[in-house]
């Protein structure tokens, strides 16, 4: 909920030292607060506004804990500090300020430095007041005090009492009367070891009077801050002691009944030892000040005119927290937990799915934009926990890998390995050459690397690729087109289908990079048309030529509209740490958009097979960003395809079997063989798309890595197995690399499968 924090201590000071821990908390339950405060010390003001007074905003930086004239540019956290009263504040921030976050749900006023038990101290309060005047702006409000009997604060004993505030107020508002009888609530808390099993009784104010509060001093005393003077009247109460007799230029008796008193100004010292005697009567039995005396928790329902709500009396009882709850708040050795998710690549797509994830796995974790909007904390409480979920370009890796206890973001920095087409050839290769019986040996089709950066040079650049020359000079005798071995074109570093291309022959393969070449100097730009077609050599140097996979496992006639068809299943892998690898069972068939025609042969309209042109692959091409067709035809879930197929279950968990070795393979060879090429970190993980093709046979061959899957493609039906897999990454990676249990309905098991454990530094 979006929450509103006052107060009357101020910023962070000797006389305001809960309320930084406090917002810290807040978020971790995953609200959004907003502080709105006075610049300085404004206690026992009450509900004052001051007419004629013109208040100004300042603005302060807890990063920095500095306050500036003008807001902040770089969007990071920032507290309002109005130059007027608590109430004034409330007025502010509630109808002037904020409205970029949305309506205000509630008003918090507090934590109070000192307790706001009794009459005498709540209808004095200024925190209070905070809460009043938010209940006449038509607001639910509550007032937060905490009483302390030392001076020195313990910071595990704030962040138990702020942590156990927390839950309070969830708890009010979840259990907000509907019938009007609430307006405030006032909650008093004593900052002592063990607040968080202290019994939560509901009070009432109890009634009490005290005597002077103001002591007559010289003027040639000199001036103090009141914030001092008010810490050492709540100091000098928490003591038991008389603020009166020990304040610092307070004359005797005979001097303040002196006729004129002139020369003598009158300073604030009241009589705490008189109030304090009212909470031990009797009669104050089941009052908020008896009840905080006793070590208990306070909580006073209140009418906006002072009066009590109906039902005084009895206790609260908050359910048992969940392991989350109980973890949310900052400690001595866990921060808060802060998630920046920023992720650009189809954002409206993807970004509400991920947000969905954290919220239903770790609701404690607070959702920002940017990293600039994460407070730091300062000793003794610890940093903050982040996780950065954006696009790889936004990653600050040096930074990141500099803190790799408290931050962990969603990509590998150096994983070409894998995702690039000529590195993972390169890979396997090496791989599968010291382990021939591998799964990978099989699942690999035949890959040559080869690099080219003007079609004049082909040639040159082919001395070494022996098999690819091989089977071209061998085509050369070969006349029918359908019996030669087909190879697939790939630009290594190329995406969404753009430049692939089919050839069966050297002259075929060379007006490929002439054709290329001749379009990039008509346009001037080298840019990519509308179809994905265009691709600069001279910028795009890399290429693999892989054996074209024949034949092929197709959709049959009555699978999909239009005829039969080519499919590709697209398998979402999550890499954790360093190094743990998770398919994930939900996998999709990817379909081609027309029907499938042999290379070399004629399709239904009867044109001849054109190497160069990239329209007549849309049969052979899988991506469903190529091509033609709706998505309903292109798109299935791959535990579907039984049906289609008549194929029984255990046909299609041995296919599923096959993906699982193959992924482990290929990411042990990553680790092995293209060590130099990729490097998994124990506080990064990252999701990738790999691509694998069915055969005739059965065996499953992989295609394809990919970082950063197109997971848009999925389209609307099924964006169900995308949001399911980001609750997994949550589940697994995200609430594992911080230690904190899972929030929320988990699934069953098998959901996502372990394909390989691999410890950093281990040899293959």
């Amino acid at each position: 909920m979006h929450i509103l924090l006052t107060n009357d201590d101020g910023p962070p000071s000797p006389s305001s030292p809960y309320i930084t821990n406090f917002v810290q908390v807040l978020r971790a339950h995953g609200h959004t607060v907003s502080v709105c405060i006075p610049a300085d010390q404004k206690s026992w003001i009450g509900k004052a506004h001051i007419i004629g007074h013109h208040p100004k905003p300042t603005f302060y930086r807890p990063d920095t804990d500095s306050v500036h004239a003008t807001p902040r540019s770089d969007g990071a956290d920032e507290w309002v500090l109005i130059n007027g009263t608590p109430a004034s504040c409330t007025q502010i921030g509630l109808f002037h300020l904020f409205k970029d976050r949305g309506p205000v749900d509630l008003v918090l006023s507090g934590p109070n430095f000192g307790r706001n038990t009794s009459a005498v101290y709540a209808l004095s309060s200024g925190t209070m007041g905070g809460a009043m005047e938010a209940a006449h702006g038509g607001s639910k409000a509550i007032s937060i005090s905490y009483s302390y009997k030392s001076p020195t604060q313990d910071p595990e004993v704030v962040a138990a009492t702020s942590a156990i505030a927390a839950r309070i107020v969830d708890h009010l508002y979840a259990n907000w009367p509907t019938d009007s009888s609430v307006d405030i609530y006032s909650v008093n808390l004593p900052v002592e070891k063990g607040v968080e099993n202290a019994r939560i009784l509901v009070t009432h104010i109890l009634q009490n009077t005290w005597g002077g509060c103001y002591a007559a001093v010289h003027t040639a005393a000199d001036d103090e801050d009141p914030g001092a003077i008010e810490k050492a009247a709540r100091d000098s109460s928490a003591a038991g002691s008389n603020a009166a007799a020990t304040a610092p230029g307070a004359d005797d008796d005979d001097d303040e009944n002196a006729a004129a008193m002139k020369g003598y100004k009158f300073r604030w010292a009241p009589r705490f030892s008189d109030v304090e005697k009212a909470s031990a009567r009797p009669d104050a039995k089941g009052s908020d000040a008896w009840a905080l005396r006793q070590g208990f928790i306070s909580v006073t329902p209140l009418k906006a005119n002072f009066l009590h709500g109906p039902g005084v009396g009895g206790e609260i009882m908050l359910c048992p927290p969940t392991t989350t709850e109980a973890s949310s708040a900052p400690t001595p050795d866990r921060g808060p937990i802060y998630a920046v998710v920023d992720y650009t690549d189809d954002k409206a797509y993807v970004e509400p799915l991920i947000l969905a994830a954290l919220r239903k796995h770790l609701p404690q974790a607070t959702i920002v934009r940017s990293p600039a909007e994460i407070p730091q904390t300062t000793a003794p409480l610890p940093p903050p926990r982040t996780l950065m979920w954006t696009a790889y370009e936004a990653l600050d890796f040096a930074a990141l890998l500099a803190q790799p206890s408290t931050a962990l973001f969603n990509a590998y920095v150096i994983r070409k390995a894998l995702i690039r087409k000529h590195y993972l050839a390169h890979t396997v290769e090496l791989y599968t050459r010291k382990d021939p019986g591998s799964a990978l040996a099989r699942a690999m089709p035949t890959a040559v690397a080869f690099e080219v950066d003007y079609a004049e040079f082909l040639d040159d650049a082919l001395l070494e690729a022996y098999e690819l020359t091989e089977s071209l000079e061998a085509n050369e005798a070969v006349e029918d087109a359908g019996r030669r071995q087909w190879w697939i074109l790939k630009p290594g570093m190329s995406d969404r289908g753009a430049g692939i291309r089919l050839f069966s022959r050297m002259e075929e393969l060379q007006a490929i990079f002439e054709a290329w070449e001749e379009d990039e100097d008509e346009d001037g730009e080298g840019e990519e048309d509308e179809a994905g077609e265009g691709i600069v050599t001279s910028l795009l140097r890399h290429f693999v030529a892989q054996e074209y996979i024949r034949p092929m496992l197709l959709t049959p006639r009555q699978g999909v509209q239009g005829g039969k068809r080519k499919f590709h299943v697209r398998t979402y892998v999550l890499a954790s740490g360093g190094l743990t690898v998770y398919v994930y069972r939900e996998m999709l068939a990817l379909f081609a958009g027309q029907e499938y025609v042999q290379p070399g042969g004629e399709g239904e309209e009867g044109f001849a097979f054109d190497a160069t042109s990239g329209e007549q692959l849309a049969g052979h091409l899988t991506n469903t960003c190529y091509g033609p067709g709706e998505e309903a035809e292109r798109v299935h879930a791959f535990w579907a395809l039984g049906k289609a197929f008549e194929i029984a279950d255990e046909v299609l968990e041995e296919w599923f079997g096959q993906v699982c070795a193959v992924t482990g393979e290929v990411f042990r060879a990553a680790v092995g063989a293209g060590r130099v090429h990729f490097q998994p970190v124990p506080n990064g993980f990252e999701v990738y798309g790999v691509d694998f093709l069915v055969g005739e046979d059965g065996v499953v061959r992989l295609l394809e890595v990919n970082a950063g899957p197109d997971f848009g493609q999925t389209g609307g039906v099924l964006r169900g197995l995308v949001g399911g897999l980001f609750e997994e990454v949550v589940r697994v990676a995200v609430c594992g690399f911080f230690g904190e249990a899972a929030a929320g309905e988990t699934p069953g098991p098998g959901r996502l499968v372990e394909v390989l454990t691999m410890p950093l530094g281990l040899d293959v």
